[in-house]
């Protein structure tokens, strides 16, 4: 039987391990032969966080002892940064990241400064989000002061550092102390950045936020309008991506800034599904069927109130279309949902079920299904 993808073993490797300990031989700071040896004896029952960290436990007994003279040899070693000319990239490479957690370890609590230095030019070889919420947690004030300085960097991986470094709930990172009274100011400079890999991160920074404060995203989304400083198609992009989230909760005021009217007279509005019992595993389809009074702008997502292992309900809305409605005009939309069995991220339990169409975030129509 074939074995499924690891992805620590494609992350973390003799090849990637080697790689990284080339750079150091290359830059005379160590042989890469005895710290390859080392890492890889260690490797095999570690999980991927564990490995980042082993790693940059390894690398601190080759590198110099003095944190500086560490610093320097890290610096001499990089590889030349990712392509600054680009729009858009990855991260970079995850073998890069034990050297942050590295600088984590041995730089947060009396070389503030020069550990900032390091996180900026490792960031343009692998993303440095993760390791400088340890420095926004120790030290936030000088942290953020450095961040206003990278505004203006002249290499876009630094300067999406500054928003997805500051995430309220960066997927994976460690939780930090900073409002968005702090973190906007930097977000007002950042969300007219050319390059689509800056945006989407202001993106994601906002779609965090309007998880606590909806109405401050929405406030700044019109203040950014009003400015100009970003072309009207991007930022209408950043718009739709970052209340993403109050789209799929029907949040009127997401619909209204989106040009759709949460109250949409409607004429006709059903929702069926077949077969009516099935098991799990089996697909189903989903039929809606919308006529409206007036020509809208529809987004019509569907809803299952799934039966959860204590017999309660929870709603979970699944894309379905944007379009535009003609009044009178019947829309007939189909979508096939597989109810899939032994999924690692989401588990069916069988009972009586409930669809609903959402048509501009109001539930509208409802239809039943049991679920064995």
């Amino acid at each position: 039987m074939a074995q499924g993808f690891s992805l620590k073993d494609d992350l973390f490797n003799v090849q990637t391990v080697g790689r990284l300990a080339g750079y150091f031989e290359g830059a005379g700071v160590f042989a890469s032969a005895p710290f390859e040896a080392e890492v890889m004896a260690r490797m095999p029952p570690l999980e991927l966080k564990e490995r980042i960290n082993m790693i940059a436990d390894v690398l601190a007994t080759h590198l110099p002892a003095d944190f500086a003279a560490a610093g320097q040899a890290i610096q001499a070693a990089l590889p030349p940064p990712l392509d600054p000319t680009k729009t858009d990239d990855d991260f970079g490479h995850f073998i890069f990241a034990p050297l942050g957690v590295y600088v984590e370890n041995h730089g947060l609590e009396d070389h503030l400064s020069s550990s900032l230095d390091l996180l900026e030019a490792l960031t343009q070889r692998f993303s440095m989000e993760f390791s400088i919420r340890a420095f926004l947690n120790h030290a936030p004030d000088a942290v953020l002061e450095r961040m206003q300085g990278w505004v203006g960097h002249e290499h876009y991986h630094v300067r999406r550092l500054i928003s997805e470094g500051t995430r309220p709930k960066l997927p994976w990172g460690q939780g930090i102390g900073i409002g968005a009274d702090k973190t906007l100011p930097l977000l007002d400079q950042l969300h007219g950045d050319p390059t689509r890999f800056v945006t989407r991160s202001v993106a994601n920074h906002l779609n965090d936020i309007t998880k606590s404060e909806p109405d401050l995203v929405l406030a700044r989304f019109d203040k950014w309008s009003k400015s100009g400083q970003q072309q009207a198609k991007e930022l209408d992009w950043m718009t739709r991506h970052a209340l993403r989230g109050l789209i799929k909760a029907g949040h009127p005021g997401a619909m209204k800034h989106l040009g759709f009217a949460p109250d949409v007279a409607l004429e006709q509005a059903e929702i069926s599904i077949a077969p009516g019992a099935l098991e799990i595993g089996e697909a189903a389809e989903i039929d809606v069927t919308i006529t409206t009074k007036v020509d809208a702008g529809l987004i019509v997502d569907y809803v299952i109130d799934f039966v959860k292992a204590n017999g309660s309900n929870a709603p979970k809305v699944f894309k379905m279309k944007v379009l535009q409605a003609k009044a009178n005009v019947p829309l007939t939309l189909k979508k096939k949902h597989l109810f899939k069995k032994g999924a690692t991220t989401f588990t069916h339990y069988p009972g009586a079920h409930r669809v609903h169409v959402q048509v501009n975030g109001r539930k509208v129509a409802a239809a039943d299904f049991t679920l064995s």
